[in-house]
C-alpha cells in the first residue's frame, strides 16, 4: 500500500526541533500520513524515512532564474479572444505588451504568454494560429525586458517557437500527454517545466469529474508524469508541479486540493497553483463575474503561500503582492 506524507506548515520563527521545508522560510515538525482506505495518522517528523525527508526538506533549486526561497508571481498573459476571464482583452499584440510591461512594473517575476484557451468548453486552437499568437508577443517582451517568459502550451510546435523568441520555461496544463514530443522539445532546449493534472480535456473536463481520493489520484498522477519527464531528460530540481485547479474538479474537490496541497512538496518539486480568478471562488465567496473574483483569489493565493507553494499563476499583481507583502511582515517572514 502506498503512503503519502503531508508536512503540517508551520511559519514565524522555527522551533528547535523543526525541520526546514523546500528550503523556504516554512518548517514543519509534524507529519500527516494518508494511506487509501485508511485513518490518517499524524507523525513526528523526524519519524519519516530518509528518503521523504530529503526530498521535504532539500532546498528547490532556482527556475527560470529566480530562487524559491519566498513566493514568486506568474503573471497570466492571455492572447486569446475567448479565455474565461480576460478574453479579447490582449489578443492585440500592443495590448499584450503593454499588460506584461504593467505586470511586471506591478511585480510579477515571470509572465506566462497562452494562445489557446483551456477553460472549460474551449475548443483546440491550430498550431499555426497558435503560434502567431504567441511567438510575436514574447518576441517584443524580450526585446524589452529580461523578465522570464513561460509558454502556456500543450505542443511541441509551439514551444519550439515560444523557446526561439525568448521563452525559459514550459507550462503545459496536460503535463506531456496531449504531445509527447513536447518532452523532447523541453529536454532538448535544457529548459524547465510545469506539469499540470487535468481530468479529461477542455471540452469534456467539468461534465461529471470523479476520483476516488482527488488528493492522492491527483498526487499519483504528477508522481507519474514527474517520472515520464526525468526520463525525458529534464532534472527533476526543473520541474514544477500544479494540482490543476478547476481542471476536471468540482468545488468539492478544488478545497480538498488547497487544504491538501503541502502534500505535494513531497515529491520533491516546487509547487505552482493557478487558483485565480476561476468560478469555484465565486461559488462560495460570491462573484458571477470573473473579475469580481479577486478578493477571493487573494485569500485562495495567501493560504497556499502559507503551505509553502513557490509559485502563484495569478491575473492580479499589485493587489496580490501588497497581500502577500503584509502577511510576510506581520508574520516575520521574509520579504518578497
Amino acid at each position: 500500500m502506498n503512503v503519502y506524507y503531508c508536512p503540517i506548515v508551520g511559519a514565524g520563527p522555527k522551533p528547535e526541533v523543526a525541520l526546514p521545508l523546500a528550503g523556504g522560510p516554512f518548517w514543519f515538525r509534524e507529519i500527516r500520513v494518508h494511506r487509501r482506505d485508511a485513518v490518517e495518522d499524524v507523525i513526528p517528523a523526524v519519524s519519516a524515512p530518509p528518503d521523504v525527508l530529503d526530498r521535504l526538506t532539500a532546498r528547490r533549486a532556482d527556475i527560470a532564474g529566480l530562487s524559491l526561497d519566498r513566493p514568486r508571481l506568474m503573471g497570466i498573459l492571455n492572447v486569446t479572444p475567448d479565455s474565461f476571464s480576460d478574453g479579447g482583452r490582449f489578443n492585440d499584440r500592443d495590448a499584450a505588451i503593454a499588460q506584461a510591461q504593467k505586470m511586471r512594473a506591478d511585480g510579477a517575476n515571470i509572465i506566462d504568454v497562452g494562445g489557446e484557451s483551456t477553460r472549460p468548453g474551449a475548443s483546440e486552437v491550430p498550431v499555426d494560429e497558435e503560434i502567431a499568437r504567441t511567438a510575436p508577443v514574447i518576441s517584443a517582451i524580450r526585446a524589452q525586458s529580461d523578465v522570464p517568459i513561460s509558454i502556456d502550451t500543450r505542443k511541441a510546435s509551439v514551444a519550439q517557437a515560444a523557446i526561439e523568441a525568448g521563452a525559459g520555461l514550459i507550462n503545459d496544463v496536460a503535463a506531456f500527454t496531449f504531445d509527447p514530443d513536447l518532452a523532447r522539445v523541453t529536454a532538448d532546449a535544457g529548459l524547465p517545466v510545469c506539469l499540470m493534472h487535468a481530468q479529461g480535456d477542455p471540452q469534456t473536463m467539468q461534465d461529471d469529474p470523479r476520483y476516488h481520493d482527488v488528493l492522492l489520484d491527483v498526487y499519483d498522477f504528477l508522481a507519474a508524469r514527474v517520472a515520464a519527464a526525468e526520463a525525458a531528460g529534464i532534472p527533476r530540481d526543473q520541474i514544477i508541479v500544479d494540482p490543476g485547479i478547476g481542471f476536471g474538479k468540482t468545488v468539492e474537490h478544488n478545497l480538498a486540493l488547497l487544504r491538501g496541497i503541502a502534500l505535494f512538496h513531497s515529491l520533491g518539486c516546487p509547487i505552482l497553483l493557478g487558483a485565480s480568478r476561476k468560478r469555484f471562488i465565486g461559488v462560495i465567496g460570491g462573484g458571477e463575474a470573473a473579475t469580481d473574483r479577486v478578493n477571493g483569489s487573494i485569500a485562495v493565493a495567501l493560504h497556499a503561500a502559507r503551505q509553502g507553494v513557490q509559485f502563484l499563476r495569478v491575473h492580479d499583481i499589485f493587489a496580490t503582492k501588497q497581500a502577500l507583502d503584509l502577511e510576510w511582515a506581520i508574520n516575520g517572514a521574509a520579504k518578497r
